[in-house]
């Protein structure tokens, strides 16, 4: 699948097929996100996968009962728990280089990025959960202190296949030469 086409044509998915999958592709999407780009290479990102229906169960209580992402939680056949080394993204020699201090979400989300193309071109499944109970989780899959938890992320065969919603126009947020001159149609 081309690049373009599975940026274009990924969705979020929160309905799942009760279809398991394998190791083989796991694996794949596991080491597409190990070879996205970090800070200074660092690599910070760590991840729990999470098959055991219990755990699920507990995940997805950390999700408020109003959020569409709580059912796939339970349903996908695989979570994925992605955290974070702290202190080690954005710092060299223990201090931070810029003015965003740690750079964990960057790097995080530039290997989720990666693991959702890669999933989609699979023809798998997902959906970033962002609005949890971060802490909760990471206490109900052991993390230790120092690393964070950043998202969660069911993965599994599609039960659904969404529209894709309104994109806004290039000329709507990109500009040239100066924050808002606009970007000619020519570009």
């Amino acid at each position: 699948m081309d690049v373009m086409e599975a940026i274009k044509h990924r969705r979020s998915i929160r309905r799942y097929k009760s279809i398991d999958v394998p190791d083989h592709l796991l694996k794949e999407l596991l080491e597409a996100a190990r070879w996205a780009p970090s800070w200074a290479n660092t690599q910070c990102w760590r991840f729990v996968v999470v098959r055991d229906e219990d755990v699920k169960k507990k995940l997805s209580q950390t999700l408020s009962e109003r959020n569409p992402a709580r059912p796939a939680m339970v349903e996908a056949p695989v979570v994925l728990v992605a955290c974070a080394e702290l202190r080690r993204a954005g710092y060299y020699k223990g201090e931070p280089r810029t003015d965003k201090g740690d750079w964990f979400m960057f790097d995080v989300a530039l290997a989720l990025q990666n693991l959702t193309l890669a999933a989609h071109s699979l023809g798998l499944g997902t959906v970033h959960v962002g609005a949890f109970d971060a802490k909760r989780a990471g206490q109900i899959v052991g993390v230790p202190d120092g690393i964070a938890v950043v998202e969660l992320m069911p993965v599994g065969y599609p039960a659904e296949g969404p529209k894709p919603p309104p994109r806004k126009e290039l000329v709507t947020f990109v500009y040239h030469d100066r924050y808002g001159h606009p970007l000619n149609e020519e570009g």
